[in-house]
């Protein structure tokens, strides 16, 4: 592993009240004497929120420390290692998020022999290199930063915490077992009796049916971390763009009580209970269209509603239009009644909303809610979504059906226990015990710089 001491932002780039900054390595302690000075050297201690001046000590005049250039009044934090994220001697510094501020300060610590830039991933890695954590929670650390909603990110914690590494170590021991107990057959060959292959073909059975059941919880990153896409469509000046902008609770869309002012379908993000949503605003759908732009616009919310996962007809309240949407044939998962503040007439079971008084919005985002992000019969269920610990499973799969194949065609002991042998690494290289500096590489490449 790289022995240099690494440094690297935590925080995105711009302007923030806070930033964060981390630096890990042996030089940790040099770089704290260059910041804060000698005297905060020896008052250091683990895991104390301190406040102090950070300073560019090269800037002073002769011995006057006074003359260094201020650069931030900021907390800091020194984890001392192997307690800490990377296992190493590790800063976190917590400036001003003035990027200015940060860029200096980056600067200063580069300064000092032996400090450099931090790589992609860097810091993850090194953690999973010193034992921290093991492959499958390094995995999921990237899971944890870009879980698009609740269960996909609890899922993530999931995994961080070890739940899948607990199962796959399980395993791991089960082959380790069986494989000593088929080279100890191998060993001693000519002095023991014919091995017991029903035995052995129970407990191989038995590993196949638990590697099996976790290799189809896979779930693609793709498709597990596609937004949900919900839809508002209706007849022009139906009030759609004032429901979307009463569902952000700020004016995204233009408004007018003039029919077809939306021309075009328009996506907005919308956060909700389980998670963030992708909330379109299509054109009106009238009987007949008044223009070749008009019908285009029309086109164009249908293909939007054909590519839908929720469907909501918008129904002006006091105007009968809107139900000619019902002839399109789109049929929708849900109808809401708009403008119920102009119309209290229209009692019909459907649900009732006025973007003005904001009746009906907390039900409304409660039913999507329910829709979009439905729960799983088991609270306990977790799901793999790395390519890299799906090929392993598979190769794993296919050396114990080998092994199976081998007991009921061919039993010879030393085929078995080498079959064996290849499960046993397969399952391994998912946790990292047998890894390569490619499949390192290409882990932590896609993290981000600081961690």
């Amino acid at each position: 592993m790289d022995s240099q001491t690494i440094v690297a932002p935590m925080t995105p780039a711009g302007v923030s009240a806070v930033a964060a900054i981390r630096v890990s390595g042996s030089k940790v302690r040099e770089v704290v004497r260059l910041l804060f000075g000698e005297s905060v050297i020896k008052n250091l201690k683990p895991r104390e929120a301190k406040l102090a001046t950070a300073r560019d000590y090269r800037t002073m005049v002769g011995d006057d420390r006074a003359t260094a250039l201020v650069i931030d009044s900021l907390l800091y934090i020194f984890f001392e290692g192997p307690n800490s994220y990377t296992g190493e001697d590790v800063l976190e510094l917590y400036p001003h998020g003035n990027p200015i501020i940060v860029r200096e300060l980056i600067q200063v610590i580069k300064s000092v022999d032996g400090v450099r830039l931090a790589e992609p991933g860097e810091y993850t890695r090194r953690a999973f290199l010193n034992g921290r954590m093991d492959l499958v929670q390094a995995e999921s650390v990237a899971d944890v930063i870009h879980s698009a909603n609740r269960d996909e990110l609890k899922n993530a914690h999931r995994l961080l915490g070890g739940a899948l590494s607990k199962k796959v170590k399980t395993l791991t021991e089960q082959v380790m077992d069986i494989s000593a107990r088929l080279e100890l057959d191998v060993d001693f060959s000519e002095e023991e009796a014919d091995p017991d292959y029903a035995t052995w073909g129970v407990k191989i059975s038995a590993i196949r049916e638990s590697v099996e059941s976790i290799l189809k919880s896979f779930k693609g990153k793709a498709a597990v971390s596609r937004l949900p896409l919900a839809v508002l469509y209706g007849a022009p000046n139906a009030g759609k763009s004032s429901l979307v902008n009463a569902l952000l609770g700020e004016d995204r869309i233009l408004v007018s009580n003039i029919p077809g002012t939306t021309r075009d379908f328009v996506e907005v993000r919308l956060f909700l209970d389980g998670g963030e949503i992708r909330l379109v605003d299509t054109a009106g759908i009238a009987d007949k269209a008044t223009d070749a732009l008009d019908a285009l616009s029309m086109e164009k919310s249908k293909e939007i509603l054909a590519e839908a996962d929720m469907k909501i007809l918008v129904l002006d309240g006091s105007d009968e239009r809107g139900a000619s949407c019902y002839s399109e044939n789109i049929k929708p998962d849900f109808v809401v009644i708009s403008k119920s503040d102009l119309d209290a007439s229209r009692q019909d079971g459907n649900l009732r909303i006025s973007s003005k008084t904001g009746e009906g919005l907390v039900d409304l985002k409660r039913a999507m809610n329910a829709t979009l992000f439905k729960k799983t019969e088991n609270s306990e269920d977790l799901w793999i979504t790395s390519e890299r610990e799906k090929t392993c499973l598979e190769e794993a799969l296919a050396g114990i059906d080998r092994a199976l194949n081998l007991i009921r065609t061919n039993p010879a002991v030393e085929l078995l226990a080498f079959e064996m042998q290849l499960v046993r690494r397969s399952l391994q290289s998912i946790t990292g015990e047998i890894s390569s500096e490619d499949v390192l590489q290409q882990i932590f490449a896609g993290f981000c710089i600081g961690k």
